[in-house]
């Protein structure tokens, strides 16, 4: 009875692996693999793609800020920031993705002291402006505040972080020019 039992499995095996040999040289596999639809292959999935890469970030009077590298990952749904300022101990995250349902991109900013930012906004001739929910300060007032990326023609990618009181610039909490490292 055993031995019945090791036959039909060893054949069972056999078969199995016949199959997937079959499949695999008529192309099956390779073209289920294809038919896996692209959700994020829009151009607005891309508008953001000029931020991609590996980057040194100088401030404006050439000092270094910090390394910061970007991907996109989850099939090209989401792109990822790491950064990794030059003053000792301060790193950041973010995760940018295309909201189709609201026609926007959206940020979430996380760093490892626990702050945190959201942004949404969209893509402007060659800069990506990202726009937080304003945000009450002592005086009753409110700000919001605004980031953009803007695509230099030489390859750079300069950041300005404004922080906006009534449509004006009530301070720059961050302005820095990225180089790719290759």
């Amino acid at each position: 009875m055993k031995t019945i039992h090791r036959k039909r499995i060893t054949t069972m095996k056999t078969l199995i692996l016949n199959i997937v040999v079959i499949l695999f040289a008529l192309g099956y596999t390779s073209s289920l693999a294809q038919d896996t639809p692209c959700n994020c292959c829009t151009k607005e999935h891309e508008a953001f793609d000029f931020w991609i890469g590996s980057w040194e970030v100088t401030t404006p009077d050439g000092n270094p800020a910090g390394t910061n590298k970007i991907t996109k990952v989850e099939g090209n749904c989401i792109i990822r920031e790491n950064w990794i300022s030059a003053k000792s101990g301060y790193t950041g995250s973010s995760t940018n993705f295309y909201n189709s349902e609201s026609k926007q991109w959206e940020q979430l900013w996380i760093d490892n002291a626990g702050a945190h930012l959201k942004l949404k906004g969209n893509r402007k001739g060659n800069q990506m402006i990202l726009i937080s929910d304003s945000f009450k300060i002592e005086n009753g007032g409110e700000r919001y505040n605004r980031i953009t990326w803007t695509k230099n023609e030489d390859g750079t990618v300069r950041q300005l972080w404004e922080v906006m009181e009534n449509e004006n610039v009530a301070s720059i909490a961050f302005d820095g020019l990225y180089k790719k490292v290759e």
